[in-house]
């Protein structure tokens, strides 16, 4: 038998190393990943972590492991807080789209939000459950790309805080939509990557004069596609650009083809962030 074990650990080892995941991101800088170079390999970021996949909620880990299997991505997710300020993943104030539970996410428990079920964009129940942050932050490590969408009734302060203790600051980016959040971010850590809004000079002007430096910035450029002199201005700092394709065009997509995902990194974005991560995935040669 002990023969027998020998003989036959090799070939699990070899098994193992056969199915292990390709497209899994393993990053060791997380600001030279997101620095914008020339010929740099496009980059989809899953919006909500998930997109409109029969099975699969949004902000949910399994969603995550589906699409890390099949293409490196980059996984924006909402984080919210609930009564007993447990950090949790959830797009919307309330439970009902998301879930089996009913009610507002901070007048609950963390209790009650574990008890619950997620469901798909289709209203399909799941057996997935609601993970907390630092569930999501432990998982990442080695996986995926984090962009981490904070929402209004969460401090900053907190967010930043589970980043550091997870030592996920070379995995995980925190989004901001104003000058003063970033400016706070960067003054809570200086080492991490903030995702930054900026629909032109000005925007970004506000941003350089608050502190918050090239190095740092992942450049949000909105949700219709930007002036080509704005990704040549961010560019030519080193700051990569993500386009929102999420609703109006993934619209587009679906109405003319999948083939205007590479017109709009053709046209000067960096970074896709979609409900369709697979098929802009695929037209991009990211899908394995």
């Amino acid at each position: 038998m002990k023969l027998l074990r020998l003989l036959l650990l090799p070939a699990l080892l070899l098994g193992l190393t056969a199915c292990s995941p390709r497209t899994y991101v393993r990053v060791n800088d997380l600001t030279s990943y997101l620095r914008y170079e020339p010929g740099k390999k496009p980059q989809i970021s899953a919006h909500r972590g998930g997109g409109d996949y029969t099975g699969y909620p949004e902000n949910c880990l399994e969603s995550f492991a589906f699409l890390a299997r099949r293409m490196p991505v980059v996984i924006e997710t909402d984080i919210a807080m609930t009564r007993d300020s447990v950090l949790l993943m959830m797009h919307d104030d309330t439970y009902e789209r998301t879930t089996t539970g009913s009610g507002r996410v901070a007048d609950q428990s963390w209790e009650y939000a574990r008890s619950l079920y997620l469901e798909d964009n289709k209203g399909n129940r799941t057996r997935y459950h609601i993970p907390t942050l630092d569930e999501v932050l432990k998982w990442g490590e080695n996986k995926v790309i984090y962009t981490l969408d904070v929402k209004r009734s969460v401090p900053l302060h907190r967010v930043v805080e589970a980043v550091q203790e997870a030592g996920a600051a070379n995995y995980a980016a925190i989004i901001t939509y104003t000058v003063q959040q970033a400016e706070l971010v960067h003054r809570l850590d200086p080492g991490l990557t903030i995702s930054v809004t900026i629909r032109n000079r000005e925007e970004y002007q506000r941003l350089r004069e608050a502190g918050v430096p090239d190095n740092r910035m992942v450049a949000f450029v909105g949700t219709r596609e930007a002036p080509a002199e704005l990704y040549e201005f961010l560019h030519q700092k080193g700051i990569l650009c993500i386009l929102g394709t999420l609703g109006n065009l993934d619209n587009m997509a679906l109405a003319r083809g999948d083939e205007v995902y590479r017109k709009f990194v053709e046209n000067g974005a960096d970074i896709l962030s979609t409900d369709r991560p697979i098929e802009a995935g695929k037209v991009l040669g990211l899908v394995k």
